[in-house]
């Protein structure tokens, strides 16, 4: 047991430490840039277009699941601002490994809710993309591209914050393991 503990000692290196502060600072940067950014492209997007004679309008305010993807979005950005926060506040404070606990939390709750819209919006893309013969479901994608490629791009960006949110999640967890009970 003294072998294992020598191996891992209790108190990191100030220059680890400062390194993997800096890469929370970035990656919550990079999470809260990239979730503004989809949600901002979700909520402008719209097209209206004429097919088979018939005024087709495009909005993501008229599929539920969408609506989910854009505030899951906008509420994981709000959040990621206040972890952030929160963040600064535990570098003044000192590195206990207990309040990295419930950032850990956090951050793996922030990354449940990410993926679960991104996922959402994603089956529904792929429905309006590419049809359901089975159920007959046609393409849409055809008549409303602009509307179509504005929502996969900010599908894409979702993705990234969830990328971002598991490395956070990774960090933190490595972070609150080092609690002693």
């Amino acid at each position: 047991m003294a072998s294992l503990e020598a191996k891992f000692p209790q108190n990191p290196p100030l220059k680890t430490q400062k390194l993997v502060l800096g890469a929370q600072i970035g990656l919550r940067i990079l999470t809260i840039a990239f979730t503004l950014a989809a949600t901002w492209v979700v909520l402008t997007s719209r097209q209206s277009t004429m097919a088979f004679g018939i005024p087709v309008d495009a909005r993501y305010s008229y599929s539920p699941t969408f609506k989910f993807f854009a505030f899951a979005n906008a509420i994981v950005c709000v959040l990621s601002i206040l972890s952030l926060l929160l963040v600064f506040f535990l570098c003044h404070q000192g590195s206990n490994p207990a309040k990295f606990y419930y950032l850990f939390l956090h951050d793996l709750s922030m990354t449940l809710l990410v993926l679960a819209g991104s996922a959402a919006a994603t089956a529904e893309g792929y429905i309006g993309r590419y049809g359901n013969t089975h159920s007959g479901w046609m393409p849409v994608c055809d008549y409303v591209g602009k509307f179509c490629n504005k929502m996969t791009t900010s599908v894409i960006l979702s993705y990234l914050a969830f990328a971002c949110l598991v490395m956070l999640t990774i960090l933190s967890a490595s972070k609150s393991r080092l609690i002693q009970v």
